[in-house]
């Protein structure tokens, strides 16, 4: 578990996102699981394609290994977030929701969502209670969820992570 945590704050801190976030899409993806492979060919804890890995936007070859599977769902995940959710009126928490709901259903149908979401008089640049419902309308519930649950793992995580720092400093205390 130690490997896998320094794994994920390896490519957290290389592409600039918080290794919770990542750990999360994660279990959400494969339940970390880096044997899973999908009837659509993804494979790994990152669930990634092998064509997207190859893709020279990515460029991760064995993505079979752990470390190149988590290596190229993170840079994949950067490369999306980067070169379709950049705008500056876009926050970091909705750019990284888009990026994941990308991640999920397709970069192009979350920007076509977004222009939709501004034409209905939503705020095309929040995801949730505005972009997210587009998104449910035209696509479908599964990166809505995918997005909903991955912010929820992540909130579980946070959880345990401070529970597990408060019981570490109960046991110093007794020493």
């Amino acid at each position: 578990t130690r490997n896998l945590i320094e794994l994920f704050q390896k490519y957290g801190g290389r592409y600039d996102f918080d290794w919770m976030d990542l750990v999360a899409q994660a279990f959400r993806e494969s339940r970390l699981d880096q044997s899973k492979q999908s009837r659509a060919g993804a494979i790994g804890i990152m669930q990634i394609k092998p064509s997207t890995a190859a893709d020279p936007n990515v460029g991760i070859k064995n993505i079979e290994t752990l470390e190149n599977n988590i290596h190229a769902g993170v840079k994949y995940l950067a490369f999306v977030r980067d070169r379709y959710f950049s705008d500056s009126g876009i926050s970091a928490s909705s750019r990284l929701n888009f990026s994941l709901a990308a991640y999920n259903a397709g970069p192009r149908r979350i920007v076509a969502a977004r222009q939709k979401a501004a034409d209905q008089g939503l705020d095309p640049n929040l995801w949730f209670d505005n972009v997210e419902l587009v998104v449910a309308q035209t696509v479908g519930r599964e990166p809505v969820d995918y997005v909903r649950d991955i912010r929820a793992y992540v909130i579980a995580l946070g959880l345990y992570e401070e529970n597990l720092k408060r019981n570490f400093d109960r046991e110093s205390l007794k020493r």
